[in-house]
């Protein structure tokens, strides 16, 4: 048996007692918590590895807390307690006024540990607070199901369909007339709850809903490549596409501008985000929507696919007392999701992180994210000006896209601040060209600049149905004159977990450059772009795309394709 806890925690002795889950499995997943080095809760854990449901942890913490456990019914609650707290408040916090009895309001929640929520809650409604214990799931189906909710819930949709069966339901739709009124009906959200249900089950990036010529075509960007996943009569476009704007709080009477809205829906009790994009066309309104959705990203350093030299270095970067860190990489490389993963690292309740985003793609704990707000006037550089009076260690800036917000950056690297942003250039190098292109001064840029890493994302090889193979003479022949061994290429052969393709999730391949000080004489000097990678290379400041690309062909993590199709004519490093 194992020892990793010899003593089970309070909640594993509630699950234990109540027969939930057994002495083995606790111990399990407390070996797997400890391995994933996960910031998760042991009943997140649990649940994660099917060893007892939510309600099963529910009912155990309120055993250990001393408070009721409710399943939630409609007839639980009086609609006139709801009326005691927000709208937004409720969603947000996922709790739920019950009812009010001689000046006790009873509120389901779902943590019991957050005394400052309860305090909160006492606060603002002037009212003393009884507590029960219930889960998200229930809490989050209940305030759906209240009136003019903005959460939306996507359970109850057709899991085991077909494009068949789904093409039946929507032929029962004949006749579109009021665009508002179809759109809300029921054969309709199940189309649309069928197609984010779908992407999210199939680990798409985004969904693009497209008129074509003879029919609506829905197309899924899985690993950065679109898929087809099922064709609908083109008629339904209207009604689909106002579906959606419903959803996402647009106007469904405008047809001619394009909108941008977001929505939170709920699948299998977890929170996902999606972002709606619509623009109209010749054939009528196109969509696309990016899901985020938190479960298939990691927002862990080490989980990224980063070398063992390359981590070693951006982590130092990133915990220095100053100066300004840059990633760069075209649109869909995944810099935000370093740039996050980078801000967990150094999180920590003695550091005021504070982060400029357009749009915020995930929460972080710990850490102020402010959204721009570009109709009012807030902008990049104007938040970011106004960040620096509120006491900051670490900024993070979504992008840098102008001058202004160029300077702005560099201004607050060179007065003691971490400064984090992202840039588009396609290699490390450009960083620095595309600042001075800008309109910001060499001298500036050489004072302030401290690393800049370049990524692209490529594909995974299957590991269910990886083989070795060789490479055409010719491939081998010009890997062989710059100067990289590989002995063994591998490569996926198509196989049901991977829909044949070969290929299954992504990874991040990296170029880093440091900036030391023969660098920063020759960026103030205004040296041309090949002289300053040439001085990069010879000064060891560089580890280029190709060679980590390279390494993880030898490796056996992807394929000589991959890495050549991404990285292009980027021909940096040595091996």
């Amino acid at each position: 048996m194992s020892t990793v806890n010899a003593v089970p925690p309070r909640l594993g002795n509630v699950l234990i007692k109540r027969g939930f889950v057994t002495i083995e499995q606790l111990e399990q997943a407390l070996v797997y918590q400890k391995s994933k080095g996960q910031k998760k809760l042991l009943g997140e854990i649990l649940v994660e590895l099917d060893y007892c449901t939510e309600d099963q942890i529910i009912e155990s913490l309120a055993i250990e807390y001393g408070v009721p456990y409710a399943k939630l019914e409609a007839r639980l609650y009086d609609p006139k307690a709801i009326d005691t707290l927000p709208r937004e408040y409720i969603e947000k916090n996922l709790v739920l006024p019950l009812f009010k009895i001689d000046g006790v309001l009873t509120i389901a929640v779902t943590e019991l540990s957050n005394l400052f929520l309860i305090d909160e809650i006492r606060s603002m409604t002037q009212l003393d607070i009884q507590i029960v214990a219930s889960s998200t799931k229930d809490i989050r189906r209940m305030i759906t199901n209240l009136p003019d909710s903005k959460v939306f819930v996507i359970d109850d949709i057709i899991e085991d369909s077909d494009q068949s069966e789904v093409t039946l339901i929507e032929d029962a739709i004949e006749d579109i007339g009021d665009v508002e009124e179809i759109a809300g009906q029921s054969p309709v959200i199940r189309l649309v709850n069928y197609i984010v249900y779908n992407a999210v089950k199939e680990g798409a990036s985004d969904i693009h809903i497209e008129p074509a010529d003879r029919c609506l075509r829905i197309r899924y960007r899985i690993d950065g490549r679109l898929y087809k996943s099922l064709e609908v009569p083109l008629h339904l476009n209207n009604a689909v596409t106002s579906r959606i704007k419903i959803m996402a709080g647009l106007d469904i009477s405008e047809r001619r501008l394009p909108q941008d809205g977001r929505v939170h829906v709920m699948l299998d009790s977890r929170k996902i985000d999606l972002r709606v994009s619509i623009f109209p066309g010749n054939r009528g309104e196109k969509t696309v929507i990016r899901v985020l959705d938190t479960k298939t990203v990691s927002l862990v350093l080490k989980n990224l696919g980063f070398a063992e030299d390359i981590l070693e270095r951006f982590t130092e970067s990133i915990k220095a007392p100053n100066g300004i860190v840059l990633v760069t990489g075209p649109t869909g490389s995944g810099k935000s999701t370093t740039l996050y993963a980078a801000l967990n690292e150094i999180s920590s309740m003695e550091n005021n992180i504070c982060t400029v985003e357009d749009p915020i793609e995930y929460h972080l704990s710990l850490i102020n994210q402010f959204q721009v707000q570009e109709k009012v006037g807030l902008t990049f550089s104007k938040a970011l000006r106004t960040l620096l009076r509120q006491d900051p260690d670490v900024i993070m800036v979504g992008e840098i896209r102008d001058e202004e917000t160029g300077r702005t950056a560099i201004q607050a690297a060179l007065t003691g601040h971490l400064v984090m942003s992202t840039l588009h250039t396609n290699d490390a190098i450009s960083a620095v060209t595309r600042l001075v292109n800008m309109g910001v001064e060499p001298y500036l840029i050489s004072a302030a600049l401290n690393m800049v890493l370049s990524q692209r994302l490529v594909r995974r090889v299957c590991t269910k149905c990886r083989v070795t193979y060789e490479p055409e003479r010719n491939l081998r022949k010009s890997l062989d004159r710059m100067g990289y061994e590989i002995e063994n290429f591998q490569k996926g052969v198509g196989c049901r977990f991977c829909r044949n393709t070969g290929f299954s999730g992504r990874v991040g391949v990296h170029e880093l450059l440091t900036i030391d000080d023969q660098l920063r004489d020759a960026i103030v000097s205004g040296s041309p772009i090949g002289e300053l990678r040439k001085l990069s290379i010879e000064n060891n400041n560089l580890i280029g795309m190709q060679l980590d690309g390279f390494r993880k062909v030898r490796e056996g993590i992807t394929t000589i394709e991959e890495i050549l199709h991404a990285t292009g004519d980027i021909m940096t490093g040595t091996s």
